[in-house]
């Protein structure tokens, strides 16, 4: 009988909510306003990113109106017709009537959210779409629309006027959302500004809408609503009660009211410190602390110290971000189970420990101009994370943790870049660095034998007899050093029936060494560590002192070590010297954002590889624009490979050269051609362009009331491929995490890889992709606006990244080694050495076939790496884009076989991008959202018409059956 008669009070409100136009108009304002925020408020389209963050980011705005609008003459209407008498003698309690006309209001606002599915359908149909976050905010737009409506329930049924309601109720949900914002809350410290948020229904729904389902944030909302319906309840009961009446039931009424209301209230108190209770909706669990990271505070040998420092009076942009960094921080003393302690200090507040960071970590203060209606001033604010372990300590600062884009002309929106990636970083630098200090057996965990192939002493020259003395010693004291870890021997390859010789050729590649082209004799001189699994060639090294020789052993020992930092060489262009640029030549392609991010997990060194040989401690070379590549140069490249090493290359056929006036594409020679080709790689001598695009930036000028602005127009352009969907192969752990890259000015590859060789295509082009060698690259559009590029020839897709792995055989075999030829003509040309003149040898020989270890990653592309690119692949979201450095930290991770960050990396980039959309294909998304929710509209006309009637009929006979009663 009661859920009976709540039902039929819902049904009622609801009958007489569409029985008037006004309802559908409510309807329609709303549903205009999403869409017309979204699309064009908010610039959709120019954001690039699939998400609909942009809908949920105004509709805690949005929803004030709609549930002040919805709920005006729930009770106003009732007040003003005379009909609340009748409601206060029917026998139904008065919670009846009141969460029924919740439950209709409750309805009414979950169909205006329904009619907005369309959206989320629309971008899920063009790109790939996180429906994690898309369900926790309906999800939090739900429970937030109800306390909303709660409110206006209560002001409703305290007032006969139903403007009076509409204004009431706006204004107390307006103050509600208002308490967290950052024009609020800036004006207070750091502790007031936590209490305003968690009292703020919007910094909760931001925190749900980005994918972090809080039992907190949820039961708050839920606490608001039944406050404001227990209160509800009571204003209308006390319209029940006589003046002389019971005054005992009145006064019990209150106590239980006021009892309901507090317990409801304080309960947001105590789970203030509850933190466990949450659920990360988005895929791939991005706000959690990962696997990975756990992995490696278990590795932790003494207690890891994790203070952040963070000032009470900050920047009101970065305001909302420390409580996300405590909580992170936090996380990570849990996880840490006692390993980990985290301290949250402010400088400001404690003299001794500003001076300490000051004085001992570098940690300085950054001004920041804050301003407020009534003066500007300047706030000198901490945002850092000192990360410590033993004596090695990183340091984070705010421009290291905090990413910045630019919206429209004044606009700036302020996020965490990546801060559990940041921070593990930071805790792998300070983990490694100080295991790296200790002795290198230590991080040793599988024995390690030394192998010399070597001659025997009457076939060496005197020099290499004279260094094989220094070699065991250094090995002696090894071996005595490692505790067993470490043994030596060494292996005449000619003793006996040569069959040794005949073995490391076939496995290893190894051929007889000289000293000169002209020295007839040939001998072994090949230093090899091994486990029993790998293999890594030890160089000899051309300083024959005794720190040189362990020196180069100890390089070859890191790399059956855990817990120290990889070395990458990385070659690329030099900048030329600024006098030349004055004088006009093009600064060329520069890579300081590749080298940033490298040099955040690993140790960077840059090398241009003229010496004919990579740093011995090198792990991995990454190579980008090469240019004229001399024989050296490849040699270095092709035996490091030899020995097993990964190299990656990023060279096209064509390189862009911009100047005042124009924009080209010229004919690039890499030196690199014939080698790759050898290995199975062709680069072709043309441009891939591709329907499938990211826009380029073109400045354009407009004029508005008198004033000239510079914009950017964001214009279709084919030689800039977006590989997204099938082209970004899924299975290849490069391309873990990237929702597609841009790769610019790209040629594409042509493979044909030996039988030894495994290829992986990791990147193409979409099947609508052309080729093109014409050098004017300027981007095209007619009058209307639209591309001025037409494809040309056959169109198919086109491999743009590829990776081999296995035997390789050397572009070198064969022939004598260009150091040696070198070093004869050099010779004849030196001064002879002084005294003082370090000892040095060269010697060297061709290793003719790599391991199966050896693995070689070629991109078509000279340019994609580049900072220039970069910020113009960016420049749509007012920022440096990142997806095609990650590809390339990626390979690196996965080259030395540190999986770990990869995932960690991925969790951070969860900007999905759109794929390039013509103005065409825009707009029919746009109005097709018009026309669906104008469709929903008539969907709900038509079903809650036709039942008006019929319940209309049902209502006055349950209000004639009630006076009867």
């Amino acid at each position: 009988m009661q859920l009976n008669a709540i039902t039929q009070i819902q049904r009622k409100e609801l009958v007489l909510f569409f029985a008037s136009p006004i309802g559908y108009l409510f309807l329609a304002a709303y549903l205009a306003a999403t869409l017309f925020v979204f699309f064009w408020g908010e610039s959709f389209f120019a954001r690039n990113i699939a998400d609909v963050r942009p809908m949920f980011e105004w509709l805690p705005i949005l929803l004030i109106f709609l549930s002040a609008a919805i709920t005006m003459r729930m009770w106003s209407e009732e007040r003003r017709t005379g009909t609340l008498e009748f409601v206060a003698t029917v026998p139904v309690s008065t919670w009846h009537f009141v969460l029924g006309k919740f439950l209709a209001c409750w309805v009414l606002l979950s169909i205006a959210l329904v009619l907005t599915l369309p959206l989320p359908f629309s971008i899920a149909f063009i790109a790939d779409l996180d429906w994690g976050p898309v369900l926790a905010g309906y999800l939090a737009a739900l429970l937030l629309g109800g306390a909303y409506l709660s409110i206006g329930l209560f002001v409703s049924a305290r007032t006969d006027s139903q403007i009076v309601s509409l204004l009431v109720t706006s204004l107390l949900c307006g103050v509600f959302y208002l308490l967290g914002s950052a024009t609020i809350a800036g004006l207070f410290g750091a502790a007031t500004q936590e209490v305003l948020n968690a009292l703020a229904s919007g910094a909760r729904f931001e925190s749900i809408t980005r994918g972090i389902i809080d039992f907190r944030d949820l039961y708050f909302y839920v606490s608001v609503a039944l406050v404001f319906l227990a209160l509800n309840v009571y204003a209308l009961e006390r319209e029940r009660w006589a003046a002389d009446g019971d005054q005992a039931h009145h006064q019990a009424w209150q106590l239980g009211t006021g009892l309901l209301v507090a317990n409801l209230l304080l309960a947001n108190v105590w789970l203030h410190n509850v933190s466990s209770l949450r659920a990360d909706m988005t895929e791939g669990n991005f706000y959690s602390i990962s696997d990975a990271t756990e992995g490696y505070l278990e590795q932790l040998r003494e207690p890891l110290l994790i203070r952040g420092y963070f000032s009470a009076k900050t920047h009101p942009l970065l305001a909302p971000l420390v409580p996300r960094m405590k909580d992170l921080l936090r996380e990570y003393e849990v996880a840490g189970g006692g390993r980990v302690r985290v301290e949250i200090v402010d400088p400001a507040d404690d003299p001794e420990i500003e001076n300490e960071a000051n004085t001992k970590y570098g940690i300085q203060a950054v001004p920041f101009q804050v301003a407020d209606r009534y003066q500007a001033s300047l706030v000198n604010s901490y945002f850092n994370v000192l990360v410590s372990y033993g004596d090695e300590y990183e340091v984070l600062s705010f421009s290291d943790l905090i990413e910045v884009k630019v919206e429209g002309e004044t606009e700036l929106d302020v996020q965490l870049r990546n801060p559990e990636f940041d921070v593990t970083s930071s805790i792998k630098k300070v983990l490694y660095g100080f295991q790296g200090g200790a002795s290198i057996f230590d991080n040793v965990s599988n024995p390690v034998e030394f192998v010399g192939y070597v001659s025997a002493d009457g076939v060496l020259p005197e020099e290499l007899l004279e260094f094989k003395g220094t070699l065991d010693g250094v090995l002696s004291v090894l071996t005595e050093e490692s505790g067993g870890k470490f043994s030596a021997r060494f292996v005449d390859p000619d003793a006996g029936d040569g069959s040794v010789a005949l073995e490391i050729a076939d496995a290893y590649g190894f051929q007889p060494m000289a000293l000169g082209v002209f020295d007839d004799s040939r001998f072994y001189f090949y230093l090899t560590l091994t486990d029993g699994e790998a293999l890594v060639q030890v160089p000899v090294p051309q300083a024959l002192s005794p720190e040189a020789v362990r020196g180069s052993v100890e390089e070859g020992l890191k790399r059956f070590a855990t817990g120290l930092l990889k070395t990458v060489v990385l070659s690329a262009p030099a900048a030329p010297p600024p006098f030349m640029q004055q004088q006009g030549m093009p600064p060329g392609n520069q890579f300081t954002q590749l080298e940033s991010f490298l040099t955040a997990d690993f140790n960077v060194v840059r090398d241009d590889l003229t010496a004919g040989t990579v740093p011995p401690e090198a792990e991995m070379v990454v190579v980008v624009d090469p240019q004229n590549f001399t024989d050296k140069q490849v040699f270095a490249l092709d035996q490091f490979l030899m020995k097993g090493g990964t190299v990656a290359v990023a060279s096209g056929a064509y390189g862009a050269e911009a100047s005042a006036t124009a924009l080209s594409a010229v004919p690039r020679a890499s030196g690199l051609e014939a080698w790759l080709e050898h290995h199975g790689v062709s680069v072709g001598a043309a441009l891939v362009m591709d329907p499938q695009n990211s826009a380029f930036p073109v400045p354009v000028t407009r004029q508005a009331g008198g004033f000239t602005f510079q914009d950017l127009a964001m214009l279709d352009y084919p030689y800039f491929v977006d590989v997204r969907g099938q082209g970004l192969k899924e299975d290849a752990p490069i391309n873990v995490g990237l929702p597609q890259v841009t790769l610019s000015w790209v040629s594409p590859l042509t493979v044909n890889a030996a039988e030894t060789v495994a290829a992986t295509t990791l990147l193409e082009s979409s099947p609508e992709a052309w080729l093109s060698t014409d050098t004017n690259v300027m981007p095209r559009f007619d009058e209307q606006g639209m591309s001025g590029f037409e494809p040309e020839g056959e169109q198919r897709s086109h491999v743009l990244g590829v990776a081999l792995e296995g035997r390789f055989a050397s572009y070198f075999a064969g022939q004598d080694s260009p150091l040696l030829t070198n070093e004869e003509s050099a010779a004849d040309e030196a001064e002879p050495a002084t005294e003082e003149t370090e000892e040095t040898l060269t010697v060297s020989g061709v290793i003719d076939r790599s391991s199966e270890a050896a693995r070689l990653l070629v991109f078509g592309s000279n340019d994609f790496l580049a900072d220039q690119t970069l910020r113009m692949v960016g420049s749509a979201d007012g920022m440096i884009s990142g997806n095609a450095v990650q590809l390339m930290v990626n390979a690196v991770d996965w080259a030395l076989e540190d999986q770990n960050l990869i995932g960690i990396r991925a969790r951070g980039n969860f900007n999905r991008t759109l794929p390039g959309l013509t103005s065409t294909e825009q707009s029919v998304i746009e109005y097709g959202n018009y026309l669906l929710a104008l469709l929903g509209i008539g969907i709900v006309l038509f079903i809650f018409r036709r039942r008006a009637s019929r319940q209309a009929a049902v209502y006055r006979d349950w209000l004639q059956a009630g006076e009867a009663a």
